[in-house]
């Protein structure tokens, strides 16, 4: 079977949005529109049976905005953030699921819930309870009480905390929406020889090279905690793709087996090949052919 195929049969799928996927990047207002999308695109994935768990950035963005803060949020100015910011965004969820008269349920996770083992067998089964319930488990960081423990640390970022999701509930798919389209070998907005990455059969130390800063000033997770949230789910036994939030739909195309962003393969659903690359660029192919032109005109003039 076609790899991007199996992907239609995934059960259990765990879902993350980015801060630019649900606010305005000029405004950091709640994006309504795509956020009301992107319940619909989910309750859809509910009647065909799919269980969703959703891991929502967001809240710190949209708090520190109602607040009237401009610069970035540090320490107990963002913690304060996150509790205001939470708020707002679980009651806009909940409205939009109300009205498909699906039930939801915030989980705010620290990352002990995750690593300590008493509270990692309270809090899968708290998720089991809910999906069982047919509820839909909206989760986020607990950032208004998170803080650099020495046992355990934060999350740092929602893409790390969406993997460690994935393996705590033994979810089949990990998609995440980012401000990306997946991964690339090189940055593409600097080197045009640069290409995408459709599959990626292994994580080697050569593609983690490919983990680049973050395209975007409002998020915190770059490529590179992409790629080691690719390495955690995809060791816990889930599929994972990468996709960009802009076009909330991807998601649909996902779970109909298009070559939508990048697909990291379960340790499990692995095969011999290499991993596999996109075509060369438009831009690079007439730099090389400019080149080319150059070099023979130059030869030919002598």
């Amino acid at each position: 079977m076609e790899l991007r195929a199996t992907l239609k049969e995934k059960k259990r799928i765990v879902i993350k949005v980015g801060t630019s996927t649900v606010t305005y990047a000029k405004t950091g207002n709640i994006n309504l529109e795509k956020l009301e999308k992107f319940v619909r695109v989910l309750i859809n994935l509910r009647n065909r049976g799919k269980e969703i768990i959703v891991v929502s950035s967001g809240a710190v963005g949209i708090g520190k905005n109602v607040l009237g803060i401009s610069e970035k949020p540090a320490g107990s100015v963002k913690q304060a953030c996150a509790a205001v910011g939470q708020g707002r965004l679980m009651m806009i969820y909940e409205k939009f699921f109300a009205e498909y008269s699906q039930l939801t349920a915030q989980v705010l996770l620290t990352k002990e819930s995750v690593y300590s083992k008493t509270c990692r067998i309270h809090a899968r089964e708290t998720f089991e309870e809910l999906l069982a319930m047919n509820v839909v488990p909206i989760v986020n960081a607990n950032d208004a009480i998170s803080v650099d423990e020495d046992s355990y640390g934060n999350f740092g970022d929602n893409d790390t905390m969406s993997a460690d999701v994935a393996a705590l509930v033994e979810a089949d798919l990990l998609i995440m929406m980012s401000d990306i389209e997946g991964l690339y070998t090189d940055d593409p907005r600097t080197n045009p020889a640069a290409r995408f990455v459709h599959t990626v059969n292994r994580i080697d130390e050569e593609l983690e090279k490919m983990g680049k800063g973050a395209g975007s000033a409002v998020g915190t997770g770059g490529m590179a905690t992409k790629i080691e949230a690719a390495k955690i789910a995809t060791e816990a036994g889930a599929d994972m793709v990468i996709a960009n939030g802009d076009n909330i739909y991807a998601i649909n195309d996902i779970m109909t087996g298009k070559k939508v962003g990048t697909l990291f393969l379960a340790k499990n659903h692995r095969y011999d090949g290499e991993n596999e690359l996109g075509p060369e660029r438009d831009a690079y192919r007439m730099e090389r052919r400019l080149k080319r032109n150059i070099q023979y005109r130059m030869a030919v003039g002598k």
